[in-house]
């Protein structure tokens, strides 16, 4: 028998972290030093905030870039890069930073916010905190992902991954890993967590075992 999967949730706490951007140079100069947990909170805050609505995936680097600074170009082109293809924050933060780069050698532009509206860095605190459920089939895990909360599936699919620099989710990881459940594995691994809700997710998750699981009792 494999190793059980066991079920973890999450807490976080957002602090201000005392830096601030006025201008576009200053927002690339803080994007250098950064903490990790300051980009991650910039770009999942919506995630965390709309568990049961439809999620428009608003990057507060972009929005700021969109709609203080005026600079649409460079702020659709932070807001178009596709998170779920990164496993790491510090391969984000490269990312941004190259497209900020890219856009002020070629235009040479810097443009100042209003007073009053300069960018304030946070950052997210996370606490994992293990609940009582585990599962050791396939059958116990789609019993237990209908009632774990959307915190827990928010940190199988988004957190873990991030923070263990994985390829794909905890989910994905153990079907396949413990239970030899490779395309089960795969489709969870195709589903876009930035284009559903945590609760959507949760659905199409749920669909995908049940599908499997009556598979088996044919």
């Amino acid at each position: 028998m494999g190793e059980p999967f066991r079920f973890y949730s999450r807490l976080y706490l957002t602090e201000l972290t005392g830096l601030k951007a006025g201008d576009l140079r200053g927002l690339l100069g803080n994007l250098k030093t950064l903490p990790e947990s300051s980009i991650y909170y910039h770009t999942h805050r919506f995630l965390q905030q709309h568990h049961y609505l439809s999620p428009e995936p608003p990057n507060d680097f972009a929005y700021w870039i969109r709609n203080i600074l005026q600079e649409e170009e460079v702020g659709e082109r932070i807001a178009s890069v596709d998170t779920i293809q990164f496993t790491s924050i510090e391969d984000l933060r490269r990312k941004f930073i190259g497209i900020i780069e890219d856009y002020m050698e070629r235009t040479g532009k810097n443009p100042d916010a209003p007073e009053g509206y300069e960018f304030h860095f946070m950052k997210a605190i996370t606490f994992v905190i293990p609940t009582p459920h585990y599962a050791l089939s396939l059958k116990e895990f789609y019993e237990i992902m209908q009632r774990v909360s959307v915190h827990s599936i928010y940190y199988h699919m988004f957190e873990a991954r991030l923070r263990l620099k994985r390829e794909t989710n905890d989910f994905s990881n153990w079907l396949e890993g413990q239970l030899g459940e490779k395309e089960m594995a795969e489709r969870i691994t195709r589903l876009d967590p930035y284009t559903h809700t945590l609760e959507g997710l949760r659905r199409r998750i749920l669909a995908i075992a049940k599908r499997r699981l009556d598979a088996q009792d044919r």
